[in-house]
């Protein structure tokens, strides 16, 4: 990955600041216009807009955008805006990479941004035979597959490769054709999609068959982004600490119930990145967690923590990553606009490589919790923070709230009420 923008993200005092004052600090340290923020203050997006993106529009819905600071991405400053409303998401990833900055930050890689359609065959009489069919008529398919997108072709995309599987099912045996494409800078769904549709006659002929689904497969796996980054052990606390953390992130590779909820970490950060740059958070999931599910059928933890020579943890994560920065409501929704532009990435892969970089993040500031303090510690003060204002607290009223909230160990709306009911009646 090679950001295009000179950034710099480790702003000391970001969080403290208003949003007005974040805006500037953040359009600064990025290299962007002030003005180029502002539609982030509306939700940056209007009715009509809206109205033109999904069906039966009554109107938009809001939701909190932060940046995250501190990120550096194979030696590059990146601030990465995130879009979720859990508490503590935001400021998690940026604690974790200022730790990771100390040994060097993130280091990504990816492979091409390879998406796959299929095409299913039905009622074939004779399967093998069909399939030995299909990859005979391999270049006559790809060459049909390619004309249906000419621009893709012409930036060096199109179809790589064509694949042919039987598949045995309760209902039958079917044929099933893998189109294997790189959709460069695009998502690729609409591509291969378009793609498939155009073969499914010629399919049917040479295969001897009805084709029923032609439509990509979420299960990206030969688009692949990776992140490494190393933990330095005083940063923690010491060799217990990452010895606890090593033991916490192996049990969620051996266990399927505590890889769910180490995984729904991981996407905690991935999933808000995605979300902020306009891209397809169902697709992006789905195409993760099918990942986790290893050779042997078991769910797994995506994520791996180890102890390196000098007695730091080494955190990696790799899993598939299908997103884009042409198409869709990336180029839709000005608020997806303006977030990439704050990220400064220029190509898909880019992109994918720093959302992986943010899930690692993620992930790591949650073991550490665990292994310490607690999960329920490090959200205490935000989720308070959320009942204090749920409870009707004004700016003013809020930190002392919240404060007696965390004291008392009771973040509870009733808690949150009967503390402002008091304070009221104490400046009366």
């Amino acid at each position: 990955m090679e950001v295009s923008v000179t950034t710099q993200s480790r702003i000391p005092g970001f969080r403290d600041g208003s949003p007005g004052d974040r805006r500037v600090s953040a359009a600064r340290n990025a290299g962007v216009p002030l003005a180029a923020l502002e539609v982030l203050t509306s939700g940056g997006l209007t009715v009509e807009q809206a109205d033109g993106m999904i069906e039966n529009v009554l109107g938009t819905f809001g939701m909190p955008i932060g940046v995250a600071t501190n990120l550096t991405v194979n030696g590059a400053d990146v601030l990465v805006p995130m879009v979720t409303e859990e508490p503590s998401v935001v400021a998690a990833a940026s604690n974790a990479a200022r730790i990771a900055r100390e040994r060097g930050g993130f280091h990504t890689s990816s492979s091409e941004p390879i998406m796959q359609a299929q095409l299913q065959l039905l009622d074939v009489a004779d399967p093998d035979g069909a399939r030995v069919r299909l990859l005979e008529a391999a270049d006559e398919l790809i060459g049909l597959a390619n004309d249906q997108d000419p621009r893709l072709v012409s930036v060096g995309g199109g179809v790589r490769d064509l694949a042919v599987r039987t598949v045995e099912a309760r209902a039958g045996r079917y044929v099933v054709v893998h189109l294997v494409v790189d959709v460069r800078d695009a998502m690729g769904a609409n591509a291969v999609n378009t793609m498939a549709e155009a073969l499914a006659d010629r399919v049917g002929e040479i295969g001897g068959g009805r084709v029923l689904l032609r439509i990509l497969t979420n299960k990206a796996d030969l688009r692949l982004a990776r992140a490494r980054a190393v933990f330095a052990a005083d940063s923690l606390g010491g060799a217990e600490v990452v010895g606890d953390i090593v033991h916490a992130a192996a049990l969620a590779e051996a266990d399927p119930y505590r890889a769910a909820t180490h995984n729904k970490g991981i996407m905690n950060g991935i999933t808000a990145v995605v979300l902020a740059t306009g891209n397809d958070t169902r697709a992006v999931e789905a195409g993760a967690h099918s990942h986790a599910i290893g050779a042997d059928g078991r769910y797994t933890a995506l994520s791996h923590f180890e102890v390196d020579r000098d007695g730091d943890l080494v955190g990696t994560l790799e899993l598939p990553m299908p997103v884009g920065l042409v198409g869709g409501a990336t180029k839709v929704h000005p608020a997806a606009q303006t977030a990439v532009r704050l990220l400064g990435v220029s190509s898909a892969s880019e992109l994918a490589e720093v959302i992986t970089a943010v899930g690692l993040a993620q992930n790591f500031a949650a073991l550490r919790a665990l292994a310490t303090e607690g999960i329920q510690r490090g959200h205490m003060s935000l989720h308070a923070r959320n009942i204090a204002v749920s409870a009707g607290a004004t700016a003013d009223e809020i930190p002392e709230v919240v404060r007696r909230l965390v004291a008392d160990r009771a973040i509870r709306t009733d808690r949150a009420e009967q503390v402002l009911a008091e304070l009221r009646a104490r400046g009366s």
